[in-house]
């Protein structure tokens, strides 16, 4: 039996040991603990319909890491109105705070009905951002949990009133009448409007009909004022005309409906108008 010398054992042995270390590498430490802080959610945007909403806070990895994504829930007031998740990969630097945020959106209301309930109600709601955040250093991983929550005024139907009516008498069979619509936008954020519609009468007998500002916008916390024009004269009123305007005061009527994305305003409003001498 013939034996390898004993250098070349060495040799094999030495070789071995340098293939393992080649092919195991050190196991990377677990991830430690994160932290969350600084927490807050805010409106971004709002209209009658949605609201988009935007969650921030700042996190805090002992090592190297990668913030991957966050798994959210939008609630109001106990109720879950949408869910998402946000992916996110933000690095984090060992103890340092890294800011990060995300957006998300969601309807507040779904029909006129919901939105007019919701708008007689008044005051505001409860909204809350909540889920967990997943972080991720090489095989490691953690979750933490996070929510932040917040006041938010309810979207409130928009009004309609007379602003002013001025009625000016040219002759005794002659009368002009100007008559300012008001729609009242109460909300902070402005409203969309499809179409303000109108019918205007005197003693119960119409004079005029039509629809004003088709696809306007009221800004927040704004009037929009919007004219209609009619005329008492002998072919709009008929031969009692003269006895009307004689009166130096005429009872009006006007009536319609505001529309716009989920709105539906019907009004009617009724007052007195006195009569000015044109000069």
């Amino acid at each position: 039996m013939r034996f390898a010398p004993r250098a070349t054992v060495h040799l094999l042995t030495f070789a071995a040991w340098l293939s393992g270390c080649a092919t195991t590498p050190p196991a990377a430490p677990p991830l430690g603990p994160v932290s969350l802080a600084q927490e807050e959610t805010r409106v971004i945007t709002q209209d009658l319909a949605s609201m988009e909403l935007r969650y921030s806070g700042e996190l805090t990895s002992p090592q190297t890491a990668t913030l991957e994504k966050a798994d959210y829930e939008l609630v109001s007031n106990g109720q879950v109105l949408e869910k998402g998740t946000a992916p996110l990969g933000v690095p984090l630097v060992p103890g340092a705070p890294t800011a990060f945020s995300f957006q998300a959106s969601t309807p507040s209301v779904k029909s006129p009905e919901d939105l007019e309930a919701l708008s007689d109600k008044g005051g505001s709601l409860l909204v809350a951002v909540r889920g967990t955040l997943t972080v991720r250093s090489g095989d490691s991983e953690r979750t933490l949990p996070f929510a932040a929550s917040r006041q938010v005024r309810v979207p409130r139907l928009p009004r309609v009133k007379v602003l002013a009516m001025e009625g000016a008498r040219y002759s005794d069979e002659q009368v002009d009448l100007v008559m300012r619509l008001g729609v009242e936008n109460p909300n902070p954020f402005p409203v969309r409007l499809n179409g303000l519609t109108w019918v205007l009468g005197i003693q119960g007998r119409r004079l005029g009909e039509g629809t004003l500002g088709k696809q306007d916008v009221v800004d927040a916390a704004a009037t929009g004022v919007y004219p209609v024009e009619v005329a008492v004269t002998r072919e709009t009123w008929g031969p009692e005309v003269r006895g009307l305007i004689a009166t130096g005061t005429l009872p009006y009527e006007v009536a319609g409906e505001l529309t716009g994305p989920l709105v539906r305003v019907p009004y009617s409003l009724s007052g007195d108008v006195k009569l000015n001498v044109s000069r």
